[in-house]
């Protein structure tokens, strides 16, 4: 089958940072779906791993954790899905990845795709939705589908892929006031367009800008990037008792000055459930059903920004340039082998 995948880890600069391959057709275990792969899209989690990360076997490391696609078999022990299924997923960080024509993936971690939704538009979602959902019902620990009483959550970084579901999960189905950070007007815009109640400027100090817009002291933060650049300022604007969610990769992030507010700091992983094989790995299905239902339903839209097809290496290392540079708006997904 076709693959895209390399063997040094390494700048995506390089001739061979990403290869067209043919390797064999995965089995599925007892528990796994076969999936064949329609549409994937590109995540932070694939640059940190290219660049640092490669197998010691002699065999290509296969990327990618989104993936939107058809279910063509399951494994003995398989009861949520049948083939002809069309689903989409984030995958686990501790198995090939989706780039790849065909992918087995653990079915307590897949959902079935929202009817509403292209291929492209779903594969978008995942990732995103998994880490925005976890980040505000179980790590920040917001009541879910409460929209009583008063609260402020600010998002550090709106306009990139979870930033943008976490906002319309939080405008849609909380009753918080949602405050996002975004510098360019084409990021403001959009933050705005996924239900951002007000934007300020994370290049300039936040406790200024909150205090410009009447809430110096947030009660919720995520913070979806630069945490350890703005981690002088957590003690100052997040609230006495106020909660912190954490996705990013500090190399320090010292939370002593924060004891004084009780204030809770938490982190996000939403490979955790996979690689530990957790009691409650079936949560992340049961939040992609709810997911599919709630864009079908309109409460919620996909982040897709853009297209690139088909899915090859060179147009996968275009894509891994653009989420590379920081600047990236919503999703970029590659449909079709």
């Amino acid at each position: 089958m076709k693959a895209i995948g390399y063997h040094a880890a390494g700048s995506i600069n390089r001739d061979d940072a990403l290869l067209d391959l043919d390797i064999p057709a995965p089995e599925a275990g007892p528990r796994d779906l076969l999936v064949r792969v329609k549409a994937i899209s590109v995540n932070p989690v694939d640059v940190k791993v290219r660049g640092s990360s490669a197998r010691t076997d002699g065999d290509p490391k296969i990327l990618g954790w989104d993936a939107a696609g058809i279910v063509e078999a399951v494994g003995a022990e398989v009861s949520l899905f049948n083939v002809g299924d069309e689903v989409f997923y984030a995958g686990d960080l501790s198995r090939p990845g989706t780039n790849a024509e065909l992918h087995a993936v653990d079915e307590r971690i897949v959902g079935h795709k929202p009817k509403s939704l292209n291929w492209a538009e779903a594969a978008a979602l995942p990732l995103t939705a998994i880490t925005a959902w976890e980040i505000l019902f179980d790590r920040l620990r917001v009541p879910y589908g409460q929209k009583k009483g008063p609260g402020t959550l600010l998002v550090i970084n709106g306009a990139g892929g979870v930033g943008s579901i976490l906002i319309q999960l939080a405008r849609r189905l909380t009753g918080l006031t949602v405050i996002a950070t975004a510098s360019r007007p084409e990021t403001i815009e959009w933050v705005k367009s996924m239900g951002a109640h007000v934007v300020i400027d994370h290049h300039k100090p936040l406790d200024e800008e909150l205090a410009r817009i009447g809430h110096p002291e947030v009660d919720y933060l995520a913070g979806l990037t630069a945490s350890d650049h703005y981690l002088s300022l957590f003690p100052k604007i997040v609230a006495a008792q106020g909660h912190i969610a954490l996705i990013d990769d500090p190399k320090s992030f010292d939370i002593v000055p924060l004891k004084r507010k009780s204030i809770t700091v938490a982190w996000e992983l939403m490979f955790t459930r996979s690689l530990y094989q957790t009691a409650d790995m079936i949560e992340q299905h049961k939040l992609l059903e709810e997911v599919s239902h709630l864009v079908d339903a309109g409460v919620l839209r996909t982040t897709l920004a853009q297209t690139v097809s088909p899915i090859n290496a060179s147009n996968l290392k275009i894509v891994h340039t653009i989420v590379e540079s920081g600047k990236s708006i919503g999703k970029t997904v590659l449909e079709g082998f």
